[in-house]
């Protein structure tokens, strides 16, 4: 029985092809179906073998904590680089577009809010 090891959606081209590469390296026989264009179908990685459905979830879970090390570490790099605007930032340099987003925001949680409220 397929064993699904990986949603594809929105998940970045350089990630999946880093793990067709990890798989491959550790010559884990997959196969591969891609993400349908309007979301009905989730696309993934696949395996077959219980025993190889084991291996991959481990290699796919070191992975995945040296993924996320690695992409807080670039953002981190890029924020201090000061390529990435953080909040104060964009307030500073598109204050009206800010503020608006801001306002939205706070409309749409006063509309959720309104029925638990008693006004």
């Amino acid at each position: 029985m397929p064993h699904h090891l990986m949603n594809l959606r929105h998940v970045p081209e350089d990630e999946a092809e880093e793990i067709r590469a990890l798989l491959h390296e550790h010559q884990v026989p997959f196969y591969e179906t891609p993400p349908s264009r309007w979301g009905i179908s989730m696309g993934g990685f696949w395996v077959h073998d219980d025993e190889q459905a084991r291996r991959a979830r481990a290699l796919l879970v070191r992975y995945q904590e040296q993924r996320v090390a690695q992409q807080r570490e670039l953002y981190a790099q890029e924020l201090a680089a000061g390529r990435i605007a953080g909040f104060w930032r964009r307030l500073r340099h598109r204050p009206v577009s800010t503020l608006a987003v801001c306002l939205a925001i706070l409309v749409m949680v006063l509309v959720t809010l309104l029925p638990f409220l008693k006004v």
